[in-house]
Parts: C-alpha cells; structure tokens; sequence
C-alpha cells in the first residue's frame, strides 16, 4: 500500500511542476520575453537595482527557471528565484493593494514553495541524475 501511495505522490508533483511552471513560463515568462524591447528600459524597479536588471532578474524567475522545474532539473534551486520574484510582487509591488491583487502571484508562490520543500519527486530529472 505504501509504495501505491508514493507512487501517486509522485505523480501529483509532477503534475504541480508541469501545471504551475508551464503556466508560469506562458503566461507570464514568455509574454515577457516577447515585449523585450518594449519593457527593457520602462519596467518597474521595485527593488532599487535598476529598470533593466529588475526584468531581467524577472524574465530569469518566470522564463528560465520556470522550464527547469518542468522538467525537474536543479528544481528545488530554479524554485528560489521564482519564489523570490512572486514575494516581491506580493510584498513589494503590491504590497498596498487589497488581497485580490497579491492573489494570482501568492498562488503561484505556494505551489513553488511547495517544490522547495518537497523537491520533484521520482518523475524528474533530478531523480534520474540524483541531483
């Protein structure tokens, strides 16, 4: 029965890395990505290290790392980043808006943070690399 329960344990971080990366790198990563050179100089700088380094510190924690939870390489590492950039959108950009706001980057925060501790499970490549 244990090995039954593991196996759908497994299964399920799978599914979170797949969902909540992929959601991550599509939504929000990619579009990013697209309007580079439209943001590059304009976007917000919430941290106080410059418009250019803070998306580029962004495009880093919704594009990059995003695809490396997907496939689960060095997942618990690539998940830091993206738990950064959501508590800086939670805490920073939207630290005075009402919860409504901070809601889409706190679901994305839990599931990540969720990675963290956990790690990938068996159906990553850090398992397979015993990363």
């Amino acid at each position: 029965m244990k090995n039954f329960q593991l196996k759908y344990i497994d299964l399920s971080l799978l599914l979170l890395r797949l969902t909540f990366a992929s959601l991550m790198f599509l939504n929000h990563g990619w579009p990013k990505v697209l309007d580079f050179e439209e943001k590059f100089h304009s976007f917000p700088d919430p941290i106080g290290v410059g418009s250019e380094i803070s998306y580029a510190l962004t495009i880093f924690g919704e594009v990059f790392c995003p695809v490396l939870v997907a496939i689960g390489l060095f997942t618990r590492y690539a998940s830091i980043p993206i738990i950064i950039t959501m508590g800086v959108a939670i805490f920073i950009i939207h630290g005075a808006d009402p919860l409504a706001k901070k809601e889409m980057a706190l679901l994305y925060l839990v599931p990540f943070l969720v990675l963290l501790i956990s790690g990938p499970g068996k159906l990553s490549l850090d398992s397979k690399l015993k990363v």
